[in-house]
């Protein structure tokens, strides 16, 4: 049992002032791993004044003294990197060996050295020659006290694509973690604590949404806010954030069309397809949960995603074997089984998986992998954000219907083509109205810009772009 009973503030772990505990819930077994104190307001203002009282010293730090920084970040991180993983594992349930182990925990340092790159290049002072032929500057400078609201899906993911260009920029900041997954958070808090970083310029505080997330959106000593989380969160930290006319970035979720073309190569798409959808219980916003496949392929497509299916290992995250863990909390594994009945009392074919819990399982979050064929898009399994692994396939006559299906969707996080002509892919993904488009099953890259369109979210996270969210820009003239 982890007792995580103090914050991160200031550069020491204190005691909060709040006494409110909150367990953990493992969700493979749905017994408490542990605890934490819920922030209260004043928790919150002690952790903001103390960013506020940093950052007119490190906001001055030399570029070299950052880049000192992050390299000592990177050392500290890599020392507690398995650590990581098996705290995810335990706060959220992805499989270690699988998962957890060679790809959660590696993205933390995965945005650290990305960021690093960019912060040994990054131009954050320019001439500009005016018309009367004097040389004036154009600078950019951290944009002040950050609140840093981070989800529970990808823990440490989403903890260091805000924290690495932050810091970047000269920023300090006060992050809350979901308090869902906070163990991995604890530990990131350690790395930092370990590496040296300047006492307030990095502060933890755990809580919830009600209480210490409207307490830090709405402070009037927090200059930028940087949340992930779902689009009805989303808008609620928008309205906070507009009373103080706060800088806002949001990266929210998604509903992600993969466009199967006639031209492809069906049994590796539609497994990969299938796969990458279950990939981490289907808790990933650029999930690729609506797959759209020629109508006249339906039901080739069909037989190829129920034996995929058969490919999945559902079971105790530990085992080296699984593939599959449990839903993240009872709260999502209730979501999760409710739409996936919505969508049979709506009418769609169910062909693998259910809203029932697996046979040999008697405990835990677990949902069997779950696939639906013959979906509308206007059925409530195509319009909302899932967040488990549950695919809807639908079919469509030819190329422009599938553009127009992927389109007509509230989001614009990500889409997926698969052709074996990467030009003619080309030419739909300038079409399509999302932030980040993949052909053929291409790898990401954490140097490019990350976000969404419509209601998936605003700015951009992940390299140059990523550090821009975190500046102000000031011209300097004479």
């Amino acid at each position: 049992m982890r007792q995580c009973d103090q914050h991160y503030i200031n550069g020491e772990w204190i005691k909060p002032f709040s006494e409110r505990s909150f367990d953990v819930i493992n969700p493979a077994t749905e017994q408490p791993a542990g605890s934490i104190i819920l922030a209260n307001t004043e928790d919150v203002n002690r952790a903001v004044t103390a960013a506020r009282e940093a950052f007119a010293s490190y906001s001055l730090s030399s570029i070299d003294e950052r880049i000192a920084m992050f390299e000592a970040i990177l050392a500290a991180y890599s020392a507690r990197v398995n650590d990581i993983a098996a705290a995810i594992t335990t706060e959220m349930g992805a499989p270690y060996a699988f998962l957890a182990k060679p790809q959660q925990a590696p993205t933390g340092a995965g945005h650290f050295a990305a960021m690093l790159e960019v912060l040994k290049t990054f131009a954050f002072e320019t001439d500009q020659v005016s018309a009367q032929g004097n040389t004036n500057k154009v600078v950019r400078e951290a944009i002040g006290v950050c609140a840093l609201i981070t989800p529970w899906n990808w823990p440490v993911n989403q903890i260091a694509c805000k924290v690495a260009p932050a810091l970047a920029a000269g920023c300090t900041m006060v992050l809350k973690p979901s308090e869902v997954s906070p163990f991995s958070a604890h530990i990131f808090a350690e790395v930092m604590a370990e590496a040296g970083v300047p006492a307030g310029v990095f502060n933890l505080i755990d809580g919830d949404g009600a209480e210490a997330g409207q307490a830090l959106t709405s402070h009037p000593d927090i200059d930028m806010i940087s949340f992930t989380g779902s689009t009805r969160a989303g808008k609620a930290i928008s309205h906070a954030a507009a009373e103080g006319i706060k800088s806002v970035a949001l990266e929210l979720g998604g509903k992600s069309a993969n466009i199967l073309l006639e031209d492809c190569d069906f049994s590796q798409e539609v497994t990969r397809g299938v796969l990458q959808m279950m990939h981490n219980s289907g808790q990933t916003c650029t999930a690729p949960s609506r797959m759209l496949v020629p109508a006249s392929r339906l039901a080739e497509v069909e037989a190829i995603a129920c034996a995929a299916c058969e490919q999945v290992v559902l079971g105790d995250p530990l085992n080296d074997k699984t593939t599959l863990g449990p839903l993240s909390s009872p709260m999502q594994y209730q979501k999760v089984t409710a739409l996936i009945q919505t969508g049979i009392d709506e009418g769609a074919k169910l062909i693998s998986g259910g809203p029932e819990r697996p046979a040999d399982i008697d405990a835990g979050c677990y949902v069997s992998p779950t696939v639906f064929s013959q979906v509308s898009n206007d059925m409530t399994i195509a319009r909302e954000e899932i967040f488990g692994p549950v695919l809807s396939i639908l079919p469509y006559q030819d190329e422009a219907e599938a553009i127009a299906i992927a389109n007509d969707t509230d989001y614009g996080l990500a889409a997926y083509i698969s052709s074996s002509d990467p030009e003619r892919a080309r030419v739909i993904a300038r079409q399509l109205r999302a932030g980040m488009v993949k052909i053929n099953g291409a790898a990401g890259d954490l140097h490019l810009p990350f976000g969404g369109y419509k209601q998936s979210g605003i700015g951009r996270e992940w390299g140059a772009w990523g550090l821009d969210e975190y500046l102000e820009t000031k011209a300097v003239i004479g």
